[in-house]
């Protein structure tokens, strides 16, 4: 019997079965999503990084580093949809751009989640940190009232943390379905210098910028504390504030890289990392938990920062945040499992974050109904190193709402221009010149040469395989 078989033959018999006392008990899963951290802010990805990322580079060492892992979207919200869900967002209401801080819910009532489906496993679910996926089915958002339908409705059984990004009004705290101090004074924002940014708004009288991000490190090391003591398996779903804007580091961590206040506050998103792994550790929990630490978009980091600095935060990939470039959407991804996955291995297994439903349920032995998790794709057999056919396309979305398609060598974008962040935005093309942008991303990884017009035969297959998913309604074969 092979590894992968043998593993999951054992994960089967812990859940079901006559042997289930014998059995290894279903493992803990732990999902770490920094805010806007770049491929190239890790020494483990980039040598050249100013940047030092010891608790990344150890995960690293134990585990498994993939090297062609994407975000569904370029941005935060549409992100955090596809990664509990397994499904694009651009399927959503949302087509395009974030939620705010007063907007409604996005996930649709009655679709399964990873926690919902966790939970069916016996899992114990929490999630702490930025939320960003709205409350409430009215806007704007009732602060006051109970905040249904919200992660509680959604298959978690315990939230702390934040309605949206850490610049979006209002800035409070939830936990559970409850604001924790309502939003009763103002902010008048601040944006000076780049980075210290956030937008004037309502906020809680005691809340504090710089205290989000370690009062959430708490709660995460909390809560796992908490649960190790069970024997009830479970699942710490923690999306991280940093290091998106503002750049708030804590004072011990001024000055400790090459690459500005930026720099330092990857610093201190990387000590959070070390903290999660010393809890896991002192909690005696880590040899049966499967860690994950990735970033839910690439770097929002400008040509003005790479003429400033001698770092480049998304490496050599093109663009930055929100483009449909490849440094828009190529994310950092590291996955440990003890005695499960090699150590120090690296897969080039093309992935994308909406996998986390898949590879959970291959993991736990759960089976997906055709309406759930349909652009979710295991990447476990990657892990592992057995046998196995992974993901072969990911559907590419930016900011703008713009689309692009990955197969094998091959990237296109059914438009010019990055349709996010880089300028020029958009290109009208003019008669005679080609209407999107295709790369061959082995021969020209940072996409410098546009051969949409000498490949015609690549554009109407990928073209085509984009609009038969977009009918379809899902990615993922139906059972």
């Amino acid at each position: 019997m092979s590894t992968r078989r043998q593993f999951l033959s054992a994960l089967s018999a812990a859940a079901v079965g006559p042997h289930a006392k014998a059995a290894p008990p279903l493992p803990n899963i732990v999902y770490i999503l920094a805010d806007d951290l770049g491929w190239g802010d890790l020494r483990c990805y980039n040598a050249d990084s100013q940047i030092s990322t010891p608790n990344a580079d150890r995960l690293a060492q134990q585990g498994v580093r993939f090297t062609d892992m994407h975000s569904p979207s370029s941005v935060c919200t549409p992100t955090r949809y596809g990664i509990l869900t397994g499904r694009y967002c651009w399927r959503s209401r949302l087509k395009q751009g974030v939620l705010q801080g007063w907007s409604s819910n996005l996930i649709e009532p009655g679709r399964m989640t990873v926690a919902s489906m966790l939970k069916q496993r016996g899992y114990h679910t929490g999630a702490v940190g930025k939320w960003h996926l709205g409350f409430q089915n009215s806007e704007p958002v009732d602060y006051k009232q109970p905040l249904r339908p919200g992660p509680l409705d959604h298959g978690f059984d315990y939230f702390y943390g934040i309605p949206s990004s850490l610049d979006f009004e209002p800035y409070l705290y939830v936990e559970n379905d409850r604001t924790v101090e309502q939003p009763t004074a103002r902010t008048e924002g601040r944006n000076d210098p780049r980075g210290v940014f956030w937008r004037p708004g309502h906020i809680a009288p005691s809340f504090k910028m710089e205290e989000v991000l370690p009062t959430l490190t708490n709660k995460a090391i909390g809560y796992i504390q908490s649960r190790a003591k069970q024997s009830q398996p479970f699942f710490l779903y923690f999306p991280m504030t940093g290091p998106h804007t503002p750049w708030v580091p804590l004072k011990q961590y001024e000055g400790r890289s090459k690459a500005g206040i930026y720099g330092d506050f990857v610093t201190q998103c990387d000590d959070v990392l070390g903290r999660i792994m010393k809890a896991l550790d002192d909690a005696r929990t880590a040899s049966n938990t499967l860690l994950v630490f990735t970033s839910d978009n690439g770097a929002h980091w400008t040509p003005d920062d790479k003429a400033k600095f001698p770092h480049r935060a998304n490496a050599n990939w093109r663009g930055m945040k929100a483009d449909i470039y490849d440094a828009g959407h190529r994310i950092p991804f590291l996955a440990r499992f003890p005695g499960r996955f090699p150590s120090n291995k690296v897969s080039a297994q093309l992935g994308c974050l909406t996998d986390l439903m898949a590879t959970a349920a291959e993991v736990t032995g759960a089976r997906l109904p055709n309406d759930a998790a349909e652009d979710s794709f295991s990447w476990l057999h990657a892990a592992t190193g057995a046998k196995g056919k992974g993901r072969e396309v990911v559907i590419h979305h930016s900011a703008q709402g713009l689309f692009g398609v990955r197969r094998g060598d091959w990237k296109l974008a059914l438009g010019r221009g990055s349709g996010g962040f880089t300028q020029p935005v958009k290109i009208t093309p003019q008669p005679g010149e080609p209407a999107g942008e295709l790369y061959n991303l082995k021969l020209d990884p940072a996409e410098t040469r546009n051969v949409y017009a000498d490949h015609p035969t690549v554009v109407a297959e990928l073209t085509a395989l984009l609009e038969t998913y977009q009918k379809s309604g899902r990615s993922r074969p139906a059972l």
